[in-house]
């Protein structure tokens, strides 16, 4: 009912995922208890629940947000009569610290392409065994960078999102489309890369879970960052999202044109 609840909200796909990931945690960790019942939580369980999660102070701090919000719609709806997410437990310091959104400047994203060179992963599925070389690396990169998609988005893009020289980036609150324009090259490499590894072409492994992938770009990026040298502010997939907005900003698109392909980021 919750996730229902989510859905109907017209949520970008990346956050409806955070709500997927918590849903199934909330779940497992009823189930180690032995619990079926909401009302079966007592602040202590949940205080176990919140302290167990491995995440950073930003994300900690929204996955709390998440479970008041999750306690308080049952709540709401006269499941349980208190929410047993105790007013003692806080966000960690730092959670309210703004997320870094600069940019990579051309000269930085320049050393990043170069440097994609030097990483070399070898994959195994059922088909045999390969190399992801710097030219993959470079062709994620790239389309992070013409289409603002998370690194999540970008490691699940299928051939599908692309209708000539434009990819489809999500649907829009308002009932239509939104798309970003790709050049010509870009569209060309993304359309080989099809042939060779199917509709989804950045998926090679043996594992398709969303998780999984996504760390084995996160690895093969940060080893491109580390042979690209020195950076002002710490380099992360995240930012060829902002380097996107940078350059059409630079272009002269307008903002609003800019925050709507972003989802208003």
């Amino acid at each position: 009912s919750y996730i229902t609840n989510r859905e109907s909200a017209n949520l970008a796909a990346a956050t409806l995922r955070k709500y997927y990931t918590f849903a199934k945690q909330i779940t497992d960790y009823a189930g180690s208890l032995g619990y079926v019942m909401l009302d079966q939580f007592t602040p202590g369980d949940v205080d176990v629940f919140w302290a167990n999660w491995k995440l950073g102070p930003r994300a900690k701090g929204k996955r709390l947000t998440t479970l008041r919000g999750f306690f308080r719609f049952a709540v709401n709806r006269k499941w349980i009569v208190e929410s047993p997410v105790s007013s003692d437990i806080k966000a960690p310091v730092g959670s309210s610290k703004g997320a870094n959104k600069a940019p990579f400047t051309d000269d930085e994203l320049n050393r990043i392409l170069s440097a994609c060179d030097q990483v070399v992963v070898e994959w195994k599925n059922e088909t045999g065994i390969g190399l992801w070389s710097g030219e993959d690396l470079k062709d994620l990169i790239w389309l992070m960078v013409y289409t603002g998609f998370r690194i999540s988005d970008a490691t699940f893009f299928s051939i599908k999102q692309l209708h000539g020289d434009q990819v489809f980036i999500r649907a829009a609150k308002n009932g239509g489309d939104v798309f970003a324009y790709v050049p010509d090259w870009l569209r060309d490499r993304l359309i080989a890369r099809a042939k060779r590894f199917g509709e989804r072409p950045f998926i090679v492994g043996r594992s398709k879970r969303l998780e999984t992938v996504t760390n084995l770009w996160r690895r093969r990026i940060a080893k491109a960052f580390e042979a690209a040298g020195s950076f002002e502010e710490p380099p992360t997939p995240h930012r060829f999202r902002h380097t996107f907005a940078r350059i059409l900003l630079q272009k002269g698109v307008p903002v609003a044109d800019v925050a709507d392909l972003l989802g208003d980021d």
